[in-house]
């Protein structure tokens, strides 16, 4: 699940380090200044200018309790007189917002709803069909409105004045963004957060299994530098392909045919769905299936004009299809062997056959996509950057949002125009490969083409494995080996290349790596130092979970998995490139690295850290959260890194195992382990400066991440005898915003090294948009770099040149990255850490090796450790 740049909720944390926040040491910093250096080009962003005209007025909030937007209608038209004649603003939930004050302060009211007797009614279809006398059912609620606070929109000026935003700032954009949303879901909109979706065909697009990506668009009020402004760019969630049900069942389980559907599982993913029958202009929700098939469902009816002696009707048992086919007239082609829909109670059942009921469109799809649904909504949903200009142009035009008696009552109008700003392009960071030659990126990209790698591991004593890939892999072993030599990496012979016992293949993916194993160690006369292994999937092989587990905690042996497709010189130089980076080599080296001029790095003892936690998948509360740190080695290089990675509870962000004393009073945290590899590898030197890469938080929880993540790193510090603290400069990255950058004279993405620090940045603290990597397909998404803390004094030219840099070190491409290395790397640890979770016993593990955490009593299960032939090693490549 994406992580909403200062939209979500903040996740928890670990309640020991909840008091720690009392009082903050650390406050975010204002900005320092602007960058100069870069040539300037001329950009559009898809931020609209929104003008605001301040009164007198301020806006209030009242509570309702449990109200629906029907509900909120019915009460402003029938109390429109003791309302004032007001419009409202509806949350959804238990506040309403409207423009100026209200009469008095409490309102008690009782509204009347009717709703249709027919649609309420859940008994037999006999039942449905049958028409009461009184058309409609009322419902009775009573409503009470109390006034709770006034939220002025002045706070919006004075934060664009530069002034220190607090919760009434916040409180101001969300009303506005609540207004936006009202908007929609009157227009019938799917809401997800800030993101509003139309039932259009034009913007559905069926990735297979019964998903279908919908289109639509993320708005969110912004102060910014250049004033407030709308940031509304395109989005994309799953729905449930509308249509009729038996469709999308075939779809769902990949069948030919309805009598190929397992209706198990079917049961399962059509409960709580609505539907729709062609035959009544109602929507229902399923509730299960019938036990039985159509022809074989009966259903007391009552008969009109029955025989009975008291004159009464009489009831007679019939089945679902015939009521349908000789009562309702209506033809069944293919129902009769099938379960029906069960629309009704538990103890009323309504039935339906099942081919008569259509899925609602914009019904949330929540499950996982596989990677190949996955694969199809990228390449369908992305758009060029032209494209994706007119979509949001056009959206705010022909939408008309801001439409709204609301936002005009708060005097709030939305320009049409996508706002312009002024960019800078910095300098391609020059690098340095085999024998000191010189490489030069060329649009974010260079390649090995006739050059060695700037520091080589040579390969041997090593082996291959084969998990009945379908490939030859003495070729292969011949054809890597060549093209080491080419790349400067002198590599050995296999020693052996063994094929999976065919016996094996029907073994779990633990017993096939343990008989692997089992093959391999008579074989070899020696541990072997490198495994390359073959896997037979391209992508999410249940194999290579249990396999790196074995490899890097059981054995300490650095392995690298591929599964080739189609082999030639690029695709083994990138494999080992992978290789390399894990022996201990170096594939290439910045330019000012091997100059040892990066400035305020080369003096002064530095660590960089890359920081970020992997959750599980969303639902999945019972998967711990993995947390990874990557640390920089042989100062002054900033190429190297090792990762330190612990479990914790699920969907907790806040690292909680930095420092983590225990009771004999020695740290088992993940700061210690990396700064005493700082010292081992940086010729006993300690560090005096750390700066800190954070990827994964939202804005809400900045102040988190200076007051809790970096005080639990002093106190590691301090735990090795240290007295002095280094000095922090603490940066956020995030990617998953909605800010895009166009070029205003051109149809391409913006060039790589494309920098904005001004007019859609925050009025006050300190971040910039950089997009450092080359757009080859859709358009580019920068990353947007958030200042927190800056003790170490850069100025905004040479962090903003540093943090270009760091995009060029990536060991595993040979292309400038979106965000900087030591992030990418510590996203890829977690992610690879997690694998091994996936196999291990979690009653077992947690019951034997369980730590008890603090946000809960749940135990959560230790991960693995390295084993010390790997410790140091980049792994993660």
């Amino acid at each position: 699940m994406e992580k909403e740049a200062g939209g979500s909720p903040p996740l928890p944390m670990p309640a020991n380090v909840k008091a720690e926040l009392a009082v903050p040491r650390h406050s975010i910093i204002n900005r320092r200044g602007f960058g100069s250096s870069g040539r300037r080009i001329p950009l559009l962003a898809n931020h609209f200018r929104v003008s605001v005209s301040i009164t007198s007025e301020d806006k209030k909030a009242v509570e309702g309790k449990g109200i629906g937007r029907k509900l909120v209608d019915r009460l402003c038209q029938t109390y429109s007189s003791e309302l004032a004649g007001k419009r409202f603003a509806y949350d959804g939930e238990k506040s309403l917002y409207t423009v100026g004050p209200l009469p008095q302060n409490k309102f008690e009211f009782t509204v009347v709803l009717e709703e249709s007797f027919a649609k309420r009614e859940n008994g037999s279809p006999a039942a449905t069909a049958k028409r009461s006398k009184r058309a409609f059912h009322s419902k009775t609620f009573k409503v009470e409105i109390s006034y709770a606070a006034k939220i002025p929109l002045k706070s919006i000026v004075l934060a664009l004045k530069g002034v220190e935003a607090d919760n009434s700032t916040q409180d101001a954009l969300r009303v506005l963004d609540i207004i936006l949303r009202q908007q929609a879901a009157n227009r019938g909109c799917l809401l997800v957060r800030q993101s509003f979706f139309h039932d259009d065909m034009r913007n559905f697009t069926d990735v297979g299994g019964g998903a279908t990506g919908v289109r639509g668009f993320h708005s969110s009020f912004r102060t910014t530098q250049g004033g407030l402004s709308l940031n509304m760019d395109v989005s994309t969630t799953m729905v449930l392909t509308p249509g009729p049900v038996i469709d999308f069942l075939i779809a769902n389980q990949n069948v030919r045919e309805p009598r190929y559907i397992d209706w198990v599982k079917a049961k399962k993913m059509l409960k709580n769905l609505r539907v729709k029958p062609r035959h009544r202009n109602m929507e229902y929700k399923i509730i299960g299936l019938s036990e039985k098939p159509c022809n074989q469902q009966y259903f007391p009816m009552r008969m009109k004009n029955g025989d009975n002696a008291n004159g009464e009707p009489q009831i007679v048992e019939i089945t679902v299809y015939d009521y349908f086919t000789r009562h309702c007239g209506i033809e069944l082609t293919f129902s009769a062997y099938l379960p029906c829909l069960d629309v009704g109670k538990p103890k009323r059942p309504n039935y339906l056959p099942i081919e008569l009921c259509s899925l609602v469109s914009l019904q949330r799809y929540t499950k996982s996509l596989s990677s190949t649904q996955r694969a199809s909504l990228v390449e369908k949903s992305r758009q060029k950057p032209l494209d994706r200009m007119r979509t949001v142009t056009d959206a705010l035009k022909n939408y008309r949002y801001d439409d709204d008696t609301v936002l005009s009552a708060c005097g709030v109008s939305i320009e049409k125009q996508l706002m312009q700003v002024d960019g800078r392009v910095l300098e391609t960071p020059k690098l340095k490969v085999g024998n000191s030659e010189d490489c030069f990126p060329r649009n974010g990209r260079w390649n090995f083409n006739n050059k060695t790698l700037w520091k080589t591991h040579s390969i041997e004593r090593w082996a291959v494995v084969n998990f009945s890939a379908r490939c030859d892999t003495s070729q292969i072993s011949r054809d890597l080996i060549g093209c080491g030599r080419r790349k400067g990496i002198q590599i050995e012979r296999p020693y052996t290349l063994i094929e999976e016992d065919p016996q094996s293949r029907r073994g779990s993916p633990v017993s096939r790596v343990e008989k692997m194993f089992e093959q391999m160690i008579p074989k070899l006369p020696w541990e072997p130092k490198f495994i390359l292994c073959v896997l037979p999937e391209r992508k999410n092989s249940d194999i290579y979970g249990p396999w790196k587990k074995k490899c890097l905690s059981d054995f300490g042996i650095v392995t690298q998995c591929i599964s080739p497709f189609k082999v030639n010189d690029q695709y083994l130089t990138n494999v080992l490139l992978k290789i390399n980076s894990k022996l201990g080599g170096i594939n290439s080296l910045l330019a000012i690295e091997d100059s040892r001029h990066i400035p305020l790095i080369k003096d002064t003892p530095t660590m960089i850290l890359g920081m970020d936690v992997s959750h599980g998948s969303p639902g999945r509360s019972d998967i711990p959260s993995i947390a990874a740190v990557v640390g920089s080695l042989y100062w002054p290089l900033i190429s190297r890194y090792r990762a330190s990675v612990r479990s914790q509870s699920p969907k907790v962000e806040m690292i909680d195992a930095l420092f983590k004393p225990s009771a004999n009073g020695s740290d088992d945290g993940i700061m210690r382990e990396l700064l005493v590899e700082f010292f081992c590898t940086s010729n006993g030197r300690k560090p005096k400066q750390i700066i800190v890469f954070r990827d994964g938080v939202s804005e809400s929880q900045f102040n988190q991440v200076l007051n809790i993540e970096v005080e639990q790193m002093i106190k590691a510090y301090q735990h090795l005898g240290e007295v002095d603290v280094p000095k922090f400069t603490v940066i956020v990255a995030q990617k998953n915003h909605h800010t895009k950058l166009f070029q205003a004279s051109g149809p391409e993405n913006v060039p790589p090294g494309t920098v904005v620090d001004t007019k859609i940045v925050h009025p006050r603290n300190y971040d910039f948009y950089m997009c450092a990597h080359a757009g080859m397909i859709g358009t580019s998404r920068p990353a947007h770099y958030h200042v927190l803390l800056d003790e170490i004094g850069f100025s905004p030219d040479d962090l903003q040149s540093l943090i270009h840099s760091l995009s060029y070190v990536y060991q595993r491409s040979t292309t400038a990255i979106s965000i900087v290395a030591p992030v990418c790397y510590a996203h890829l640890a977690a992610q690879q850490m997690g694998q091994f979770m996936k196999f291990e016993d979690l009653s077992e593990t947690s019951s034997g090796q369980g730590s008890m955490t603090s946000a809960g009593p749940v135990p959560v299960p230790e991960l693995p450790r390295l084993h010390k032939n790997v410790a140091c090693s980049m792994f993660f490549c």
